[in-house]
């Protein structure tokens, strides 16, 4: 996964903090149980002193080294026992002063044999899910929550297919782009008019590659262009940070919602066309929606940025009548 060494050093850093509650936490439950049961305490001084003895003596005599651990394991056993009895006759669970973790599996370090643990693969999910931009509105717009049954089956006599079979098509290729995410570089460019899903669909790709711990960036084009408006023109002012432009960069997927909606001048052209290069050369998708039809791209910008787009993207065309009153009713 994409992300800076600033981003997830902040999520490690969660588990230090985790460890450290965990261990505040054991200790006022140790004192609270050796004030009220002294006999508790002399059991945990003495498994302590039988272990450090047990170790000593299997390095003074590596030749009884078995034997010492054997009867170092027979030891602790009883001296186990006896706390557990302890703990239940007082009223405690007798697991009252076992290590306390948040996640048993990796006892909170993160990783299980120098793999990633299920716990911190949710937790980079969850942060991306921060950093998206999408965080409240993927609960609504989603594929679960998709409905073909908005789209008119009534053919289009120019195009002779209908909203609804097209809108078939179109999302057998997101969902196809999803499948092959991790294997197959691709590019989509969402393009029609407003009023049909486009942004739909974007936000529940997003949705997809984020549940399957991708990270995924989701601006506007009006939000991407002020991100690197203040980063050329207000460095000084930190409004936007180089992670966060880095971000834009090494994502995993950046979707840029309603392109050429924003206002175009030289400068946005060559932070576009920097961009979507950067990200092509790296080989990390990108996800386009437009009102702008094909034709109107060089209108719109440069010949290199749209020869960038319908070259090195695949254009799924949107068809039909607005669809947000049908969506909702």
């Amino acid at each position: 996964m994409s992300m800076t060494a600033s981003d997830f050093n902040k999520i490690l850093r969660t588990y230090d903090n985790k460890q450290a509650k965990n261990r505040q936490s054991e200790k006022t439950r140790q004192e609270k149980v050796f004030n009220e049961i002294p006999k508790l305490a002399e059991l945990h001084k003495r498994i302590s002193s039988i272990s450090l003895t047990s170790i000593m003596s299997a390095i003074e005599h590596p030749d009884r080294k078995d034997y010492y651990e054997q009867d170092l394991k027979e030891n602790l056993a009883l001296l186990k026992m006896q706390k557990k009895a302890l703990l239940i006759e007082n009223g405690y669970s007798e697991n009252y002063l076992d290590p306390i973790y948040d996640c048993f599996d990796c006892n909170d370090t993160g990783y299980i044999a120098n793999q990633k643990c299920h716990c911190l693969n949710q937790a980079i999910i969850d942060f991306s899910y921060e950093q998206s931009n999408l965080k409240t509105i993927l609960d609504k717009e989603n594929f679960d929550t998709f409905s073909f049954n908005v789209y008119s089956k009534e053919k289009d006599v120019k195009l002779g297919i209908s909203p609804y079979d097209n809108m078939r098509s179109v999302h057998n290729l997101c969902m196809n782009f999803i499948k092959t995410f991790n294997t197959d570089f691709k590019n989509l460019i969402l393009y029609g008019h407003s009023g049909l899903g486009k942004t739909f669909l974007c936000n529940s790709i997003a949705k997809e590659l984020l549940d399957s711990s991708h990270t995924v960036i989701y601006l506007s084009a009006f939000q991407l262009f002020r991100l690197f408006e203040n980063y050329r023109f207000h460095k000084e002012e930190e409004i936007v940070t180089n992670d966060d432009i880095e971000n834009i960069f090494i994502c995993d997927l950046l979707i840029i919602d309603d392109l050429g909606t924003e206002f175009s001048n030289a400068v946005t052209k060559a932070e576009l066309f920097n961009c979507l290069n950067t990200r092509l050369l790296n080989k990390k998708s990108t996800v386009v929606s437009t009102n702008l039809a094909p034709g109107q791209w060089v209108d719109q910008y440069s010949e290199r940025i749209t020869s960038r787009i319908f070259g090195y993207y695949t254009s799924l065309k949107f068809i039909g009548s607005d669809i947000r009153m049908n969506r909702y009713n």
